[in-house]
């Protein structure tokens, strides 16, 4: 039985048409963030939602706490106010525990998960990036966040190649971008987000995609994530956790050619 939907504040983008996918992004991000480079692969078949979190892109930013249930609410909602009845969710990061949550409070309407550099339940060292996150927030120094970002983001072998004049670039504009609300995602992270006793109750067809180079939500959580799903299948991409950054089209096949057999 699903819970009762409250209405939805959040601003979206809706493309394509045909069976439904719903997009959860990652903390700090946003939609045309996350999803944009990998949009129009998704989008070819399917009736893409994507909802911004409060405080990202085309939605305004909270007047209270962020919770988990309440984000997975908004979010189905989000796709039923477009509607889009019944839909796959494609969570990354942050957007993982949000889609498994979306999967068991509303059943029947999820049809499917692709989870993406996610974790079940952020462990120490998790925790500890996340408060040093947090921090630069709020210390407002947005380039010395924006090189912790850039750091703790991409891949060692990204960063290695890169020159001079690209990482100043990259880091200039990842601290002009930064979105409002990242502090109440990464405070949401912090008070407690915890899915592994959801993860055995999934009982549609589930794709755990592994960044394999990933510094921030490193493979040990996406092994966690795939392990507590039965029948979870398991996919890897030598990326960090910047999977649409660093492997659009790898990551953008994987989701299609999954939710295409399934």
């Amino acid at each position: 039985m699903s819970n009762v939907l409250p209405p939805s504040t959040l601003g979206r983008i809706v493309r394509g048409t045909g069976p439904g996918l719903l997009l959860a992004h990652g903390a700090g991000g946003g939609i045309d963030a996350n999803f944009g480079p990998v949009m129009d692969v998704l989008s070819e078949r399917r009736t893409v939602v994507g909802p911004d979190y409060p405080g990202t892109g085309r939605t305004p930013r909270a007047t209270a706490p962020l919770t988990l249930d309440g984000l997975a609410d908004e979010l189905v909602a989000t796709a039923v106010e477009e509607g889009v009845e019944s839909f796959a969710v494609a969570g990354y990061s942050l957007g993982v525990p949000v889609a498994v949550r979306a999967a068991v409070r509303h059943p029947e309407r999820v049809t499917a998960l692709v989870l993406t550099a996610g974790f079940a339940c952020p462990n120490p060292r998790l925790l500890l990036a996340a408060r040093l996150w947090r921090d630069l927030l709020r210390g407002g120094d947005r380039e010395r966040l924006a090189a912790f970002i850039a750091l703790i983001g991409s891949s060692a072998p990204v960063l290695d190649e890169a020159g001079q004049d690209d990482l100043d670039r990259a880091v200039t504009t990842v601290a002009a971008t930064v979105p409002e609300g990242t502090l109440d995602h990464v405070g949401l992270l912090l008070d407690g987000v915890d899915v592994r006793a959801d993860l055995g109750s999934i009982a549609v067809p589930s794709l755990v995609v592994s960044t394999t180079l990933d510094q921030l939500v490193t493979p040990f959580h996406h092994r966690r994530v795939a392990d507590g799903i039965s029948g979870a299948e398991y996919a890897e991409i030598a990326t960090g956790h910047l999977p649409f950054a660093e492997r659009p089209g790898e990551w953008s096949a994987l989701i299609r050619d999954f939710l295409d057999r399934v």
